[in-house]
């Protein structure tokens, strides 16, 4: 008990009481003595020396707030450098004993793994980058899991840097106007030069895609490609919707136009180049022209008009009639030249191309279209357990 009690005084006093006891061999049995021994301590408090627990646990404060502000510092800087996940950014300078250098290099051998795994997810979303030069546009997909990855400035830095890389794969099956389609067989080894601060150097496209991937935190691929060449008289057109920034978008229609003859009135063709672009990605035609329409797809098209004509139970010269107004009709919806003008629908594109000869005084003709969308033909999952992205 008399333990307890003493172990409840302040330590200055337990201290000089205690150091008392034993110096003089006998206990204090005055008042006196007693106030003495409070005032020798009174006066230490005064100086500063009467708690050397309480000073040293300053000191280990002080410390302990530096190295956590230290460790601060060097996750701040690993997540710049990286922008990968907080999480795996301490892991790895624990990992590395908070060696900056070594836990960037654990830190990026982690993420490939993990990207490698994450390879198999769905990767539905994501931006068509477009580059374009005198003679050629090239398109590329880059594909991501989810929309948020998709306006990363990282992602969108790559995917332009593909598609100015694409412009220099030869289009050599085809030396005239045409499209030229191409996919990762042909695409993923080709070298890339990168100047931004988080993915720098010269690599492959693969190893570019993989890097970012293991930066972003989820599946991150290249999907495909095309290149469009154009004849030496001509114009190409490329127009981007749902566009973040120039040269990116979710949806491209690209449109060549040959024009006879030396001309030189080419601004009012690229001003209709402009515009058929814009009605390519609104319209979505199939075929160029409804003689280009394939007889697999008319002979489809032919049944199930016949099958629904049939059903109204009239004459079978009424339904040839009716099969053949319907196909018209769909000659209208799939055929670039017979449909109706998107900014003008009192005419189809047939016309407005004829009236553009006319304004420049030389034949013109569409030589070629493009239309790609994000996703187009990926099986999306309704609903996906995966975690969503994490990133800077």
């Amino acid at each position: 008990m008399a333990f307890a009690r003493a172990a409840r005084r302040p330590i200055g006093v337990f201290f000089y009481s205690a150091s008392g006891r034993f110096s003089s061999g006998h206990e204090y049995s005055t008042v006196a003595s007693k106030l003495e021994s409070l005032s020798h301590y009174k006066n230490s408090v005064s100086h500063g020396y009467a708690s050397p627990v309480r000073g040293f646990g300053k000191f280990l404060r002080s410390f302990s707030s530096e190295a956590v502000s230290d460790q601060m510092s060097l996750i701040k800087q690993l997540r710049q450098r990286t922008s990968a996940p907080i999480k795996d950014v301490k892991a790895s300078l624990v990992e590395c004993n908070w060696d900056l250098e070594a836990a960037q290099k654990d830190l990026r051998k982690r993420g490939k793994v993990l990207a490698s795994k994450k390879s198999s997810r769905t990767a539905a979303e994501g931006m068509l980058a477009v580059a374009q030069n005198e003679g050629k546009v090239a398109v590329i997909e880059l594909n991501c899991e989810t929309d948020f990855v998709a306006r990363n400035d990282i992602f969108q830095y790559l995917a332009l840097a593909m598609a100015k890389r694409a412009l220099l794969v030869e289009n050599s099956s085809q030396q005239v106007s045409g499209v030229l389609p191409f996919g990762p067989e042909l695409f993923q080894e080709l070298k890339l030069n990168l100047d931004h601060p988080k993915v720098n150097g010269e690599t492959t496209v693969s190893n570019a895609v993989t890097e970012v991937a293991a930066i972003m935190g989820e599946n991150v691929k290249f999907r495909r490609g095309f290149l469009l060449s154009k004849s030496s008289a001509g114009v190409l057109s490329a127009y981007l919707h749902t566009s973040p920034q120039p040269g990116l978008g979710r949806i491209a229609g690209i449109v060549s136009l040959e024009v006879e003859g030396e001309n030189t009135q080419l601004e009012a063709v690229q001003r209709v180049g402009s515009e058929l672009a814009m009605h390519v990605v609104a319209a979505k035609p199939l075929f160029l022209s409804k003689e280009l329409v394939s007889s697999e797809a008319i002979a489809n098209e032919r049944e199930i008009l016949k099958s629904q004509a049939e059903s109204t139970a009239k004459s079978q010269m009424a339904v040839e009639k009716m099969v053949e107004g319907r196909l018209r009709k769909y000659f209208e919806e799939v055929a670039l030249m017979e449909q109706k003008f998107i900014v003008n629908d009192t005419i189809n594109i047939k016309t407005l191309v004829d009236n553009l000869s006319k304004e420049v005084g030389s034949p013109v003709k569409v030589a070629n279209f493009l239309r790609v969308e994000v996703g187009e033909g990926i099986e999306r999952l309704e609903a996906s357990e995966e975690p969503v992205a994490q990133t800077a």
